[in-house]
């Protein structure tokens, strides 16, 4: 081929290159403009609610919120009928607590008044001499006086004269009988009890030196530490052997060889009624 004929056969597949992007160019404007009515009147029907893709995922809301809503609904019922039981229950457990702190104080002041009439019994048969007094001012207490009457009874005078000066006390036949009865009582409370005088204490002479320091133990000039081995003697027995295990301020403790343990009082080492010393064996 010519040079002719190239630029010929050039010239053609230019042309159908440049035909076929033209109707490429068509195509795909015309598939972008079909679309784009689809999508229009797909938009169109969900707008006034006739597309299948909205109706269906709405009914599918729509019935997910009346289950939610009832459910709901019987929850609330719930809460309140709890809340009304509570009420109720706060109501009754209060009332009861109620009649049981009134039950409780009633039999609380009904001993404490049935003590204070049983004392007041007491102390009114205690008091002999003062027996006759005693009612007749009760009596006097109970009837009704006239308020016209000129007649007033005066207050008793009771006295106590010292040399100078003396001091002299207006009261009431029944308050002196109170005030005699207290005395009367704590005379006889405090009767019993009084303490009598000690004889003096007389000081024990201790035959032996024996102390505790810094856990060890001084006897008698010797001094005595834990895992040692003694002999301990006591007065009309034998001496036994033993291994101290400790030494406290006031007491020693040991093991025999029988694996028994006992204490020992360093005060009883003071007095004599044992001693011990160290074996050498």
């Amino acid at each position: 081929m010519d040079d002719e004929d190239c630029e010929r056969r050039r010239m053609e597949c230019l042309d159908e290159m440049s035909n076929l992007e033209k109707q490429f160019t068509d195509l795909k404007d015309q598939l972008y403009k079909e679309r784009l009515s689809q999508v229009d009147a797909k938009l169109q029907e969900v707008i006034a609610g006739k597309a299948p893709e909205y109706l269906e995922p709405l009914a599918a809301l729509q019935e997910n919120m009346q289950i939610r809503t009832k459910v709901a609904g019987i929850y609330r019922e719930l809460c309140l009928e709890s809340v009304k039981n509570k009420y109720e229950c706060e109501i009754q457990a209060s009332r009861q607590h109620c009649e049981s702190e009134k039950l409780l104080l009633y039999d609380t002041v009904q001993s404490e008044l049935e003590e204070k009439i049983r004392r007041l019994e007491e102390d009114r048969h205690s008091i002999d001499i003062t027996s006759e007094l005693w009612n007749d001012e009760l009596q006097s207490r109970k009837k009704r006086k006239d308020p016209f009457s000129p007649d007033k009874k005066k207050p008793v005078v009771f006295s106590l004269t010292f040399s100078r000066p003396y001091i002299v006390y207006m009261l009431q036949d029944l308050d002196i009988l109170e005030d005699w009865t207290t005395i009367r009582k704590a005379m006889a409370t405090l009767g019993p009890h009084r303490v009598k005088p000690e004889p003096p204490v007389k000081l024990e002479k201790h035959l032996h030196s024996a102390r505790s320091e810094e856990g060890r133990l001084y006897y008698d000039g010797e001094w005595y530490g834990r895992g040692q081995t003694i002999y301990i003697d006591k007065k009309d027995e034998c001496p036994t052997s033993a291994i101290i295990t400790t030494i406290n301020h006031d007491e020693v403790w040991f093991k025999r060889p029988d694996g028994s343990k006992s204490k020992l009082y360093i005060s009883q080492l003071q007095k004599g009624k044992y001693s011990i010393k160290h074996n050498h064996n």
